[in-house]
């Protein structure tokens, strides 16, 4: 792993603080009916991105997860003015405003998307992997899903096969601790999510998914076990977010108490606490970070709004249609 310095705390910084104002604007938007359908955002979750990205090779390595997607792709490269012209369903965005805030995807930069369907990325991620096996890429894929996710039957055939084949995957559980709003002590007979990689001798552990620094070390180690051929690694990343599961969730299951407990460890004032305290900037280097923050939010929100909505016969040219179709001629 690429040595923790002065420069990575930096960057960590700005990038999850844009990650976190790039979602605050998201959120305000949506309130005026900007942003349509569903918003799920990752307030408080960013120190796994970080630390996640900071293991990776970006050149090789792959990303899929589930509909909190939206500060992956800007992570991993893509550009996050075609991020929020997406969530606005303008041409401009990522998949031409058709895929909308659950289905951020792009293939230039190694993100797979951005899925509605709960635990529907877990086979998928193993399949990816499986690719990256036969074809001998040396690529890993890092596949993400949440606690309510590792619920699924498909996450335990998913686990057995990727076991089995020995793939290059990394399976990373975020375990913001209620699912859509039923918390994880009511779901299972243990808390330790971790553990169900247990039953498929598959290497797994618990990580404090609110220290960037333990996330990256832990994704370090999972990443070269992949890469060298000891196969897949389980980590449950306990994290926290903020928001609700989406902008609908009332937050009836929590109490405010409990969040702003869970604040007084956020990723974000952590990592500006160890750049103050280090002396890596000052108060002024800080507000300028902030001050750039600010305008590429500003700047992202320019784009999405002056984009122009595509055109109707775009929702047509991507729909599938085979006209030989050989179980549907008919014959005169």
């Amino acid at each position: 792993m690429q040595k923790v310095t002065k420069e990575t705390y930096i960057k960590w910084y700005e990038d999850m603080l844009f990650w976190r104002k790039f979602e605050d604007k998201l959120a305000a938007v949506y309130i005026q009916q900007k942003v349509r359908g569903f918003l799920h955002l990752y307030n408080g979750q960013e120190a796994i991105l970080a630390g996640a990205l900071h293991a990776m090779d970006l050149s090789k390595d792959k990303m899929i997860t589930a509909y909190r997607n939206h500060v992956q792709p800007i992570g991993m490269g893509v550009d996050p003015r075609r991020v929020m012209a997406e969530l606005y369903g303008k041409a401009t965005g990522t998949s031409q405003g058709l895929g909308g805030s659950m289905h951020i995807f792009s293939k230039e930069h190694g993100f797979y998307g951005g899925h509605g369907i709960v635990g529907g990325q877990i086979p998928l991620g193993a399949g990816m992997a499986f690719g990256d096996k036969y074809h001998g890429t040396g690529g890993v894929t890092i596949c993400c899903f949440g606690d309510g996710a590792a619920r699924q039957g498909s996450l335990h055939e998913t686990f057995n096969l990727a076991m089995l084949w020995n793939l290059p995957v990394v399976f990373v559980c975020e375990n913001n601790g209620y699912a859509m709003g039923t918390s994880v002590k009511r779901t299972a007979n243990h808390e330790e999510v971790w553990k169900l990689g247990l039953g498929y001798e598959m290497p797994c552990g618990p990580v404090d998914g609110m220290d960037p620094v333990k996330v990256a070390e832990a994704f370090d180690e999972a990443i070269k076990r992949a890469r060298s051929g000891g196969g897949p690694t389980f980590l449950e990343l306990k994290t926290y977010r903020y928001r609700g599961h989406s902008m609908s969730d009332a937050q009836h299951y929590r109490t405010k108490e409990e969040v702003e407990e869970y604040k007084k460890i956020d990723p974000i004032t952590q990592v500006k606490d160890i750049i103050l305290k280090k002396k890596y900037a000052t108060e002024a280097d800080i507000k300028k970070i902030d001050k750039r923050v600010k305008d590429l939010v500003s700047e992202c929100e320019k784009f999405a709004e002056e984009s122009p909505f595509p055109e109707k016969n775009v929702m047509y040219d991507v729909v599938y249609e085979q006209e030989d179709y050989p179980f549907l001629q008919h014959k005169l």
